[in-house]
């Protein structure tokens, strides 16, 4: 049994503790409205962007001077994973259901006989990839706080991989980051950046039948999608950014108050047994006390 002083040392380190998760997660609550209101207002662009994309993708003859990054290199041997995560953790499971799912995804693709590289965007995501796939690390970015990323943060990374897509480099790339739903509940996402996929479906789940309105592009098609496609990879990234800080905030408010609650309750447990002990010591004090009375 332990003494009455490491008892109490333990329960005053417990209340610091508490102190500490309790106003972590009252940050987090107050970082998450102005994450969530980003991510809501991003969302509608992105999406709308992504459906004018994919339309382009199912109606545009390819040719030989077809954007790769509409038309492919014509291969899928080699996956690149482009995995968002935070630099930060006491999130939760926020980073470590990302990397499960671009893990699960990965072994999927290496059981094809494909090959699957690592571009991983947070510290977390790249020390539990890394690990697992020591050889497979294309490159590895901290970006710091997720709340504070920009549009130009944003179009580096997508110059930077559309840069090594024009190298050979990979023939496909995937998005990996969590949609934020609530307070409660993130969704892990998987998104294919390049090249545009072809869906049967539009992001919102609206089946894409019939032909369409009829689009004419002024002054060339070509040198709109030169614009637009770029624009698209930096904008759907940007988007998961968005939807990662908000989703980090809403699982570290969750994780911080889970962890506030716990340490409540070791801390009435840990006063049951120093009352206990307390009530033990004192027993003992007067039995021997009647005792020595009784011999006397």
């Amino acid at each position: 049994m332990a003494s009455l002083k490491a008892l109490k040392t333990r329960i005053g380190s417990v209340k610091s503790t508490q102190k500490i998760t309790k106003a972590m997660k009252m940050v987090a609550a107050a970082k998450l409205r102005r994450a969530q209101d980003a991510a809501e207002a991003g969302r509608p662009y992105a999406q709308r962007l992504e459906q004018v994309m994919q339309s382009l993708a199912k109606r545009v003859i390819m040719a030989e001077t077809s954007s790769p990054l509409m038309a492919g290199t014509g291969e899928d041997k080699v996956h690149l994973f482009v995995v968002c995560t935070s630099d930060k953790g006491l999130a939760g499971a926020f980073n470590t259901n990302i990397a499960r799912l671009a893990r699960r995804r990965a072994q999927e693709l290496i059981a094809q006989g494909k090959t699957v590289k690592f571009y991983t965007i947070g510290r977390k995501g790249r020390a539990v990839l890394r690990r697992l796939y020591p050889n497979d690390q294309a490159h590895a970015i901290e970006p710091g706080d997720l709340g504070k990323l920009t549009f130009n943060d944003a179009r580096e990374y997508a110059d930077d991989l559309i840069g090594r897509f024009k190298d050979g480099e990979f023939d496909v790339a995937h998005l990996f980051y969590s949609t934020f739903k609530s307070v409660l509940s993130q969704e892990p996402t998987e998104q294919q950046l390049i090249p545009v996929p072809v869906h049967t479906r539009d992001p919102e789940g609206v089946p894409a039948t019939g032909p369409g309105a009829v689009v004419e592009y002024e002054p060339d098609e070509e040198k709109i999608l030169e614009d637009l496609l770029p624009r698209n990879i930096a904008v759907q990234i940007y988007r998961a950014m968005r939807e990662n800080a908000a989703s980090e905030q809403g699982s570290k408010m969750t994780a911080m108050d889970n962890a506030t609650r716990n340490a409540g309750d070791l801390i009435k447990r840990l006063n049951i047994e120093y009352n206990r002990t307390r009530q033990a010591a004192i027993t003992t004090e007067l039995v021997e006390i009647i005792s020595g009375a009784e011999a006397l």
